[in-house]
């Protein structure tokens, strides 16, 4: 009889993911990535109810992960991290 093997999602290193709303109602997703190298550490926001926002990031360091952080406080910070765009 096989073996069955159980699978189990890998867990994120860079602190997981959070859904919120922003004051328009928007859905983003807010990632927390941890700077391996450098140290450097930021939230990164892409909108998923509307493609055409641009991805938006802010440079922070968060001592847990970014599901421990207020929807207020992501909504503050996605009003002023600047718009991730190509570089020209």
């Amino acid at each position: 009889m096989p073996r069955q093997s159980i699978r189990t999602t890998p867990r994120r290193p860079s602190g997981g993911e959070r859904v919120f709303t922003d004051a328009l109602g928007r859905t983003w997703s807010a990632t927390y990535v941890k700077g391996e190298a450098d140290g450097n550490s930021a939230v990164v926001f892409t909108c998923v109810s509307e493609v055409r926002q641009s991805g938006r990031a802010i440079a922070v360091e968060l001592p847990g992960s970014v599901g421990d952080v207020e929807e207020e406080t992501l909504r503050a910070w996605l009003s002023v991290a600047p718009r991730i765009g190509t570089l020209t």
